[in-house]
Order: structure tokens, then C-alpha cells, then sequence
């Protein structure tokens, strides 16, 4: 039996993946705060182990990467590094202690695309502190992988979506009232022409990928991976779609960035800009090649099942 060691299992991915793991017959261990409980519930969570622990305080100790070595894993998957740091604490704690580590990064190590579908071996132009931090990681892990015999992988989600959160809309942000206009008929207003993308992925096919990755440690290792779903959506056609659930057609207007972002709150444009000046749209012919990763869900289906859970609890207007 795989002892499996899981940072961060009671979050959007792990709620997925954690049963997942379960059901393959492997004994699965869930670090945690201990300040939340997971976003699904399921009887799988009374075969683990659930060890509480503050990552930020024991790191600022030098305790944390100790903390996970002695729990003896074969694999550690880590859905909670954030910084450089914290990734070589855990990686020099755990060198030569473990099978594999695999790391959740995300799509934002690209900036702007030259060639799309971009693949994983386009050249790293991250660009915001998020991007930037995260492409530091891969590159660290990737070479220590390549280098040093360290057993990594990278697996890169996009915008992940599913029953729990709110999804990102049509608008490149967070704020429900777009699908609330979508589904009244009312106008919406969007950026430029809405031809930017955006990328989205279920949450059960992010976990999907750390199995498979797993399950093919062999050609995993020193590797890193898009998981996303197969095809991007244009802002435009993506408010379309969601306009079509509620049985309309969608009214649009499109303005100049500039002009648009004075219409929203300067949260939602940050948030927007930050969406669209990536505009992401990757692809997953290597993760399905060698992992055999193939996304259950389109990225329409994605948001509609996560609209779905919002309109139960009273958020957005049921989807017909």
C-alpha cells in the first residue's frame, strides 16, 4: 500500500482528489490547518488520517519539512506552495525520503502567448507576483528533478471551477452579477471585442491528473503538465453559452478597455485585466499522451455544473 501525503487536501482539489486516492486502495494522510473543513463531503474521508499543522508557522521554525518526512510517504502531493522558499524547505527535507512529489502549480508560469494551443514548452514569460513566484517553483523543482535525481513533477491547473466557488465569468471576474444579467436579458458589457480567453477546468479532472501522474511516475518525473480542459473560451462565446441556459440570446456591448474597466469596481477590473492580458489557451496533447489525462468535463460544462450549486444555494437564478 502507497502511504500518500496530501498538503492542503481539504481545499477545491483535494475534496476531489482525496477520495480519489482513497478508492485507489492507497493510505492517504491530510495535512491541514484545521480551519476548514472539505468542500465535499464523502465517506472516503473516514479512511484518513488528518494530521493539523500551521505550514507558515512550522516553516518560519524550520520544523515543517521535517513534520512531513517522518510521517514516512511514498508520495507527497503538494496543492499549497506558493513561494520559492517553501518549496526548497520541503524538497531538502524530503531528498531521497520519497517516490515522488508532485507540486500544483498553474497556467499563469505563461504570460502571453505566441503559438496557441501554447504547450509546455513554450518559453516562461510569467509577468504579476503570482505568475512569477509560481514559475520560480517549477523551474526549481524541474532542475533539481533533472539534475539531482529529486522525484518531481509539476501538474498546471487552469481557472478551476466546479460545485463550491464561484467560477470565473464571462468578464474575467468574480462578480455574479454578470450571470445574473445573462440570465435576465439585460446587457452586459465586455472588454475590447471579447475575444480574449479564458481557461477553465473542473476540479475532479485537476485530480484526475495527480493519479494519472502517479500511475505513470515513470514518464511523470522531471515533467510538467497543462490540465486543463480540452478548449479555452472566448469571453464572448462563453457569455453566449451562459445566456443560452436561461433560454436567451446574449446582449452584448463591447468598450475599450479603458472605458470599460470605469464600469465595474476596481477590484473587478484588476482582476479582469489580469485575465485577459494572459488570455490563456493551453494545451493537453502532452498530459493526455503520457498520462493517458483526459478531462471529463468541457469548460461550458465546468461552470455549468458549478452555476448549477450556486443557484441551489440562492446565488444565481437556476440554469433551465
Amino acid at each position: 500500500m502507497t502511504h500518500v501525503v496530501v498538503l492542503g487536501g481539504t481545499g477545491h482539489i483535494g475534496g476531489y482528489l482525496v477520495p480519489r486516492l482513497v478508492a485507489a486502495g492507497h493510505e492517504v494522510t491530510v495535512l491541514t490547518r484545521g480551519k476548514a473543513t472539505p468542500y465535499r463531503s464523502d465517506g472516503a474521508w473516514s479512511a484518513v488520517t488528518t494530521v493539523v499543522a500551521d505550514r507558515d508557522e512550522e516553516e518560519r521554525a524550520g520544523t515543517f519539512g521535517a513534520r512531513v518526512r517522518d510521517l514516512e510517504p511514498d508520495v507527497v502531493i503538494d496543492l499549497i506552495c506558493f513561494t520559492l522558499d517553501s518549496a526548497r524547505h520541503l524538497a531538502d527535507a524530503l531528498d531521497g525520503r520519497v517516490r515522488h512529489f508532485l507540486h500544483c502549480g498553474t497556467i499563469w508560469v505563461h504570460g502571453p502567448s505566441v503559438e496557441v494551443p501554447t504547450t509546455e514548452d513554450a518559453p516562461r514569460r510569467p509577468f504579476g507576483d503570482y505568475g512569477v513566484r509560481k514559475a520560480a517553483i517549477e523551474s526549481y523543482l524541474l532542475d533539481r528533478a533533472q539534475r539531482h535525481g529529486f522525484p518531481a513533477t509539476v501538474l498546471h491547473p487552469g481557472h478551476i471551477s466546479g460545485p463550491g466557488w464561484v467560477p470565473i465569468n464571462p468578464a474575467g471576474n468574480l462578480d455574479l452579477a454578470v450571470y445574473r444579467r445573462l440570465a435576465g436579458g439585460e446587457r452586459v458589457a465586455l472588454p475590447n471585442l471579447g475575444m480574449e480567453t479564458l481557461h477553465h477546468v473542473h476540479a475532479d479532472d485537476v485530480a484526475q491528473s495527480f493519479t494519472a501522474a502517479m500511475a505513470n511516475r515513470s514518464v511523470a518525473v522531471g515533467e510538467s503538465f497543462h490540465v486543463v480542459s480540452p478548449a479555452a473560451l472566448t469571453l464572448r462565446g462563453y457569455a453566449e453559452a451562459v445566456a443560452s441556459w436561461y433560454g436567451r440570446e446574449a446582449d452584448l456591448e463591447f468598450l475599450p478597455w479603458e472605458q470599460w474597466r470605469d464600469t465595474v469596481e476596481p477590484g473587478a477590473a484588476a482582476a479582469t485585466w489580469d485575465h485577459i492580458a494572459h488570455s490563456p489557451n493551453c494545451g493537453i496533447a502532452k498530459a493526455t499522451r503520457l498520462l493517458g489525462y483526459r478531462p471529463r468535463y468541457s469548460s461550458p460544462q465546468a461552470v455549468r455544473e458549478a452555476l448549477d450549486w450556486l443557484a441551489a444555494h440562492g446565488q444565481v437564478p437556476p440554469v433551465e
